[in-house]
Parts: C-alpha cells; sequence; structure tokens
C-alpha cells in the first residue's frame, strides 16, 4: 500500500506515522491489487481529526473521524473503513477477486461553463463504465448524493444516479 500524509495545523510524529501505515496496511489484505491511502491529520476547535481515503482499482471509500486523541481518531477511521467494506462485501467481494473493477469510477462532477455563473470548483474525471447497481454502491461509499458514469447495460451512455429525497434512488440517461 503506497501512503501519502497530509498536515493540517499539527505536526505528527513519526511513531503517529507508522502507527497509521501499520493500522491501514492491515485493511490491504482486503484487496488483490495495491492500495492508495491518503491520511490527512489535523487539528480543529480541540478536537484531533483523522481523514482516511483508499483508492483501490478505481473504487474509492473515504472517512473522517474526530476524537480528542489523534490515534483513537485514527482507530475509529479505520475500524468505519472496514465496516464500509464489510458491508458490501456481497456484492464487492466477486468484483474485487476476480478484478472486474478495471472500470471502477472516480468521484466527482463536471460542472457545465456558463459566463454569468461564478464557478468555485472544477474537477475532471474519466466516466468508467459499470451497471448502475455499482454506480449507487459508489455514491454511497463515498458519501454522495449523485454520482455520474457510462452505463454499461446502455452500450456505456451517460447517466447519473442520484438519491431521492422520499427515498430511493433515481436513473437520469443519455438517450
Amino acid at each position: 500500500m503506497r501512503f501519502t500524509f497530509t498536515e493540517k495545523k499539527v505536526e505528527p510524529s513519526e511513531e503517529l506515522r507508522k502507527y497509521a501505515e501499520k493500522k491501514i496496511g492491515k485493511i490491504d489484505r482486503l484487496f488483490r491489487q495495491e492500495s492508495d491511502a491518503y491520511v490527512t491529520f489535523s487539528i480543529e476547535r480541540g478536537r484531533h481529526i483523522a481523514e482516511v481515503t483508499l483508492k483501490n482499482n478505481g473504487m474509492f471509500y473515504r472517512v473522517s473521524e474526530s476524537t480528542g486523541d489523534m490515534y483513537a481518531s485514527l482507530d475509529s477511521a479505520v475500524d468505519a473503513i472496514e465496516r464500509q467494506i464489510r458491508k458490501n462485501k456481497t456484492r464487492l467481494a466477486k468484483r474485487l477477486r476476480e478484478g472486474a473493477l478495471d472500470l471502477g469510477a472516480a468521484p466527482g462532477d463536471v460542472p457545465a461553463e456558463e459566463p454569468e455563473f461564478d464557478l468555485i470548483r472544477v474537477k475532471r474525471f474519466a466516466l468508467k463504465p459499470m451497471t448502475p447497481e455499482e454506480a449507487i454502491l459508489q455514491m454511497n461509499l463515498l458519501g454522495h448524493e449523485f454520482f455520474a458514469f457510462r452505463n454499461q447495460e446502455d452500450d456505456g451512455a451517460f447517466a447519473i444516479v442520484y438519491k431521492r429525497k422520499n427515498g430511493g434512488y433515481g436513473l437520469i440517461q443519455d438517450e
């Protein structure tokens, strides 16, 4: 597993970094291919925040935990990511073991460029072919309200899945 550490308003000790590598490295056994781990340590209003993002074969797992101690925050974050993976294991197990997630998608949105609007942020990413079920799973893992992808069931047509206010999910497809 490859690690990238980021610090915000805190200088973590080398011991904390090694502890993070050891704890997060244990999750790597759940994946067939090598993963990337992005760990951010920060302190805000006396709360120690550990944010962990794992990227494996196009799938993202993200969690942020806040406690009074950085080690406890890291432990909680690792436990939460493991729960995310295990919760979806029945759906993901076959794909992760067989490497079918080579077509996984990256998160984000591409806003339309209109001169009368003030664009605050622009993200670019490759739209990967997947089924609507896989897109809903990826959207839930990221904690997003919508997710753009190429629909494998519709010859790679552009599609968006989204959470409906009254429950359930919606699918918007290109004609």
